[in-house]
């Protein structure tokens, strides 16, 4: 369960300092890559962060800058922005 005093914003700057510049790529791969990393982390079940990448996105913490119903730009890179 996530609790609901998670500072989505921290967790978008953490997330963004430890994957670095160029990553992630890919619309499925990116989310996979950014679901690994909120498990190791910071110890969430794969389920939970893969929730909390969702969240994240519909939020506008995470974009995704390509179109992943089109090959040719669905290895585009994700903006990841703390202050959505």
């Amino acid at each position: 369960m996530i609790s609901e005093d998670l500072d989505l914003q921290q967790l978008t700057a953490e997330l963004k300092q430890t994957l670095g510049p160029g990553e992630p790529v890919g619309y499925l791969r990116g989310k996979a890559l950014m679901r690994d990393v909120l498990v190791h982390m910071k110890g969430f079940s794969e389920l939970e962060a893969e929730e909390l990448v969702d969240t994240l996105e519909l939020r506008g913490f995470l974009r995704f800058l390509g179109d992943p119903s089109e090959r040719s730009v669905a290895d585009a890179h994700w903006d990841i922005t703390p202050h959505a």
